[in-house]
């Protein structure tokens, strides 16, 4: 049986991300990172860069508006993850919290 590949998005990428879990997304088989979301976009750009993911995002509704993502992690402050990962359910997308 074929694994289907995971696409990942982030929503919220900061400190937790940079070391744990976002650089670990490119370590698994069938799984890879494509795009990230921070509200700054020049922090969204730069984590971006670092860490060679293709594409950013300073809005989620954006992010989550790609068809070629699969699943969200929701990587933002526990007040907001209630919210994110109902608007990622909505879209068809898996959610990691």
């Amino acid at each position: 049986m074929d694994n289907p590949k995971i696409v990942w998005g982030i929503i919220g990428c900061g400190d937790v991300t940079e070391k744990k879990s976002g650089p670990a997304f490119n370590r698994i088989n069938n799984s890879q990172l494509m795009a990230v979301m921070r509200r700054d976009a020049a922090k969204a750009a730069d984590y971006a860069k670092r860490h060679q993911v293709p594409l950013w995002y300073s809005d989620a509704d954006d992010l989550l508006d790609n068809i070629d993502l699969n699943a969200i992690y929701v990587a933002t402050p526990p007040s907001s993850h209630l919210a994110y990962a109902l608007s990622a359910l909505r879209k068809g997308k898996s959610v990691y919290v």
